[in-house]
């Protein structure tokens, strides 16, 4: 029932959920006043980042819910999220992240629908460190030169239908640039032809070549890269 006073509008935007992961382990190890003040410190950041037309909706715990105007606009708040919390050290948990493009109803500043529901539960499936999307979102990121992996049809709890989802290779704030382990080439992640996750490390790809041999002995070739080299 809709309060006395209150106005409904539709709008279509960029909904997007992006929490602390291992909140719950950091509380349990630090305390409830240390893990207040990264809860605090991450809402401080995720205002810091917006852009133009985006917004803070409101904070819930340990997590944000932004709308940004157009999926573009979403990817890039993340990114500057990602980047900004992994400058502030080792204290600070990884961020995960879910996000979709869609319709909702806004009122007293808050927003409602199934599309905000959707991108929660999108959040709710990315591992630490990850930032996944509907195919609005990877084909904004697309276009935006970061690579995309499609992860295929993923059945969401309490959503109709299932979804195809998508992981957005964005940079964690890092600065160093990976080197192929198999031809030894830098490699621009923005366009890298691949990359692969082998027994909790990622390895960037500067062809399909090189991924596929990296992919035909990944114990070898992953050793080989971690190995020092000298020169004459």
């Amino acid at each position: 029932m809709k309060r006395p006073g209150s106005t409904s509008t539709r709008v279509e935007a960029t909904f997007g959920f992006v929490d602390l992961a291992g909140f719950t382990a950091l509380t349990e190890a630090q305390g409830d006043e240390d893990a207040a003040d990264v809860a605090m410190r991450f809402a401080e950041i995720t205002r810091a980042s917006l852009g133009p037309g985006d917004r803070l909706v409101k904070t819930i715990g340990d997590a944000v819910l932004i709308t940004c105007p157009d999926a573009a606009a979403g990817v890039a708040l993340v990114e500057r999220l990602l980047m900004e919390s992994a400058a502030e050290g080792a204290r600070f948990p990884a961020l995960r992240a879910g996000l979709h493009h869609g319709e909702a109803v806004q009122r007293d500043g808050d927003v409602f629908g199934a599309a905000v529901n959707l991108a929660a539960r999108v959040a709710s499936e990315a591992h630490a460190g990850e930032v996944l999307g509907t195919l609005p979102i990877a084909d904004a990121a697309r276009a935006s030169g970061i690579p995309v992996a499609e992860l295929g049809i993923v059945p969401l709890k309490n959503v109709r239908g299932a979804i195809p989802l998508f992981s957005l290779a964005l940079m964690v704030g890092t600065n160093d640039t990976p080197v192929d382990p198999v031809c030894k080439t830098p490699v621009d992640r923005r366009g890298a032809a691949g990359r692969l996750n082998y027994r909790g490390n990622e390895f960037w790809f500067c062809s399909l070549t090189c991924a596929a041999a990296f992919a035909s002995n990944p114990a070898w070739h992953a050793i080989e890269s971690l190995r020092p080299r000298y020169r004459d």
